[in-house]
Order: structure tokens, then C-alpha cells, then sequence
């Protein structure tokens, strides 16, 4: 439940701000909950795409 509520507010961001790393790291942080039961799997991944998403935005997207 965390998870996806911190992917609205990074899809939200996003969104308002047209930056596209953002949106799809958003949708992903609301969506891959529903695949992964784990809670260790699950932090795991969620800080994957949040890493992801800082470097797209350090790379300049």
C-alpha cells in the first residue's frame, strides 16, 4: 500500500512537470506490487526503481 502510494505521488510529479522518468517509474511503483509478495522483494524493487529513476534524471532525461 506505501509503495503505490508513493508511485501516485511520483506519477503525479511527473505528470505536472512533463518529465517522463518520473511517469513511468511512477506507474511502475503502482503496478509491480501486484506481482511481488514479499515485503523484503518488494523493497527491493521498489528501490530499484527509484534508483533507476534518479539516474534517468542525473543522465539528463
Amino acid at each position: 500500500m506505501l509503495v503505490g502510494t508513493v508511485g501516485m505521488g511520483v506519477f503525479g510529479y511527473g505528470r505536472k512537470q512533463q518529465r517522463l522518468p518520473q511517469v513511468i517509474g511512477g506507474l511502475a511503483l503502482m503496478i509491480f506490487p501486484i506481482f511481488v509478495s514479499s515485503a523484503l522483494g518488494m523493497s527491493a524493487v521498489a528501490c530499484s526503481i527509484l534508483a533507476c529513476v534518479w539516474l534517468a534524471v542525473r543522465a539528463g532525461y
